[in-house]
C-alpha cells in the first residue's frame, strides 16, 4: 500500500496526522484498527458462508474466475485435453524461435568488428563462404 512512499513522506504524513488529530490520534488509530479487524472478520464470514453454500473448501484466491473454473468445473482430464493442442503449437513456435535466435547470434558474431573470431580469414568467415558456395 505504501510502496511508492519513501521514509520522509511517511514521516511527513505522520507529522501531519499528529497536527490534525493532536491528542485524539491514539483514539483515531484504535478506531481504524477496529474497522480493519471488522472488515477482515466480514471477509472471513463471507468466505465461510460461500464454503457452506457451495459445499467446497473455498479460499479467497479461488474467487478469481480462472482459478474457480480450473478448480471447480474442469476435471484434470478436461484440462489436459484443452492444453494438448496448444502444447504442440507452443513447442513448434519455441523451436522456430530458438532457430531464429541461433541464426541471429551467428549474424551478430559475424558482424562484430571488435570480435577477433569474426576477422577476415576466421572460422566464422570460412563457414559463411562455405554456406554461400553450397547454395
Amino acid at each position: 500500500m505504501f510502496e511508492n512512499l519513501n521514509w520522509w513522506e511517511i514521516g511527513a504524513l505522520l507529522l501531519l496526522a499528529l497536527l490534525i488529530f493532536g491528542e485524539r490520534l491514539p483514539k483515531v488509530i484504535g478506531d481504524g484498527m477496529r474497522m480493519l479487524r471488522g472488515l477482515r472478520a466480514m471477509a472471513q464470514n463471507a468466505t465461510s458462508d460461500l464454503n457452506k453454500e457451495l459445499g467446497t473448501d473455498l479460499q479467497l484466491q479461488d474467487l478469481h474466475p480462472k482459478a474457480f473454473i480450473r478448480k471447480h468445473i474442469l476435471s484434470e482430464e478436461e484440462e489436459d485435453a484443452l492444453r494438448k493442442p496448444l502444447q504442440g503449437l507452443f513447442d513448434d513456435v519455441k523451436s522456430d524461435l530458438n532457430g531464429v535466435k541461433s541464426d541471429l547470434s551467428d549474424v551478430a558474431a559475424a558482424a562484430d568488428i571488435k570480435n577477433p573470431a569474426a576477422a577476415p580469414g576466421s572460422a566464422v568467415e570460412k563457414r559463411q563462404s562455405f554456406d554461400l558456395d553450397a547454395t
